[in-house]
C-alpha cells in the first residue's frame, strides 16, 4: 500500500454559458450548474484554462476540443450477447437515445453531433444473462479520427454483465449510454486496452431508475491519451451506484478519469474507489471526482476515494476530490485522496523475509490494486488485467 504523501480536499469553480447566445462563461458556484447541450456549437472551444480542461494537454486531442478532427476513418463495433438480449443498430432520432443523460463538455457534444449510427443493446425485462455481453470498440485507425454512440439497456428487474473493450489505434470520441431501469442489476466493465497512438474522449453517461443497482469499472492501461467521464443520475429513490477504476500510466501516457455523482434524490447510494499506478518520464494521471448532494437528496450515503501510487521518478499524479452538500439530512458522506511512493516497511518487511526487492516490489504493487480487481466479476477480464500489469512492471525491471 502507498505511504500517503498528499492530499487535496475542496470544491471546484466550473464555466457555463451559452456561447451561441452571446452569453459571457462565468464561474460556477455550484457543480450543479454545469452547462449541457447536444449543441456542439453552445460550448465554448477550451483554451487550456477552464477548470474542466486544465489538466488535459489539448494540443494532444488531435483536433476533438475545437471541431478539426477529421472524420475520415470508422470505428467498428461488434457485440457478442447471449441469446436473450437484443442487439439494434440505430439513428439518432431513435427515442430512446438520449435518455441516459446530455453531453456535458464540448467532445462529447460533438461525438453526439457527428456520429452516423448507434448501437443500443438491451436487456429484456426480467430476465438474466447466462453469460457477459462483450462489446468490442476498434478504433477507425492510425491518423484518422471517428465518433461513436452505444447504448446499454437493462429493463426492469434485468440482470446482466456486459464488458466494453477498447481496442485498435486512431482518434475516437464517443458517448456511453447506460441505463437502468427500475429494479435492474446492471454491471459495467469497461477496457481501455487502446494502441500506443490512440486518442480517446469519452463520457459515460447513466442514469438509474427506482431501486436500481449499477456496478461500473473503468480500467485504462493502453493509449496515447485517455479521457473517460462518468456521470451518473438518479432517477428515483433506491438507486445504488458502484464507481470503481483501476489504471497504470507509462512514460509520456496521459491518463485523465473525471467522475461526477449528481444524487438529486433521496435515498440514493454511491461508492466511487479509484486507484492508479505512474512509471516512467512524462506519466501523468488525473483523477477528478466530484458528488453533488443536493437539497432534495435526504437520506443520501455516499463516499469516494482515490489512491496512487508513483513507482518511479519523473511521473506525476493530479487527485482532486469534491463533494458539495445542500442539506443536512444525509446518511453519511466522505472523501479522500492520497499520492505516495512505496511503502518502505512494507518493502523491507517483505526482504527480511527473503523475497528479492524486485518481487517483493510486484506484490505491494499486486496488493495496491486487489481491492478493483476483485470486484471485476469476469474471471477471463480479472486474469487479463493481471497479466498486463505483471507486463507492465517487468518492462522497467520493478
Amino acid at each position: 500500500m502507498a505511504n500517503p504523501t498528499t492530499e487535496q480536499h475542496g470544491l471546484t469553480e466550473h464555466s457555463h454559458g451559452d456561447v451561441s447566445k452571446g452569453e459571457p462563461v462565468v464561474p460556477q458556484s455550484s457543480r450543479g450548474d454545469r452547462f449541457t447541450s447536444y449543441d456542439v456549437d453552445a460550448f465554448e472551444v477550451p483554451g487550456g484554462r477552464e477548470e474542466d480542461w486544465r489538466f488535459t494537454p489539448l494540443k494532444r486531442l488531435n483536433g476533438l476540443h475545437n471541431g478539426t478532427a477529421a472524420a475520415g476513418g470508422s470505428a467498428s463495433v461488434d457485440v457478442k450477447e447471449s441469446p436473450e438480449v437484443r442487439v439494434e443498430r440505430v439513428a439518432r432520432d431513435d427515442k430512446r437515445i438520449g435518455e441516459g443523460g446530455v453531453p456535458a463538455d464540448r467532445v462529447s457534444a460533438q461525438a453526439w453531433s457527428a456520429f452516423t449510427e448507434a448501437t443500443v443493446v438491451t436487456f429484456p425485462k426480467e430476465t438474466r444473462t447466462t453469460s457477459p455481453t462483450i462489446v468490442t470498440v476498434t478504433g477507425p485507425g492510425e491518423g484518422n479520427a471517428a465518433y461513436g454512440h452505444v447504448q446499454l439497456r437493462a429493463e426492469a428487474f434485468a440482470e446482466a454483465v456486459v464488458v466494453v473493450d477498447y481496442r485498435g489505434s486512431g482518434t475516437y470520441a464517443d458517448n456511453l449510454e447506460i441505463v437502468a431501469l427500475d429494479g435492474s442489476k446492471l454491471t459495467v466493465v469497461v477496457v481501455h486496452d487502446w494502441a500506443d497512438d490512440a486518442v480517446h474522449v469519452g463520457a459515460h453517461l447513466a442514469k438509474l431508475g427506482r431501486d436500481a443497482t449499477l456496478k461500473h469499472t473503468v480500467v485504462t492501461i493502453g493509449g496515447s491519451l485517455v479521457r473517460v467521464s462518468p456521470t451518473v443520475t438518479y432517477g428515483d429513490k433506491g438507486g445504488d451506484a458502484e464507481l470503481t477504476g483501476l489504471y497504470f500510466a507509462d512514460a509520456d501516457q496521459h491518463l485523465e478519469h473525471r467522475t461526477f455523482v449528481d444524487h438529486a434524490v433521496s435515498n440514493c447510494r454511491s461508492n466511487v474507489v479509484y486507484k492508479g499506478a505512474l512509471q516512467g518520464e512524462g506519466a501523468h494521471t488525473v483523477w477528478i471526482g466530484d458528488v453533488l448532494i443536493r437539497a432534495a437528496a435526504e437520506g443520501t450515503n455516499t463516499y469516494e476515494l482515490n489512491r496512487n501510487l508513483v513507482l518511479t521518478d519523473g511521473a506525476r499524479a493530479d487527485s482532486v476530490p469534491n463533494l458539495e452538500i445542500e442539506t443536512g439530512e444525509i446518511e453519511g458522506a466522505g472523501h479522500a485522496s492520497a499520492t505516495g511512493r512505496f511503502d518502505d516497511e512494507q518493502l523491507f518487511y517483505l526482504q527480511a523475509r527473503g523475497i528479492p526487492v524486485d518481487q517483493a516490489r510486484r506484490l505491494v504493487v499486486r496488493g495496491f490494486f486487489h481491492e478493483v480487481l476483485q470486484k471485476i466479476d469476469v474471471p477471463e477480464v480479472r486474469e487479463r488485467l493481471e497479466a498486463a500489469i505483471e507486463a507492465e512492471l517487468q518492462a522497467v525491471g520493478a
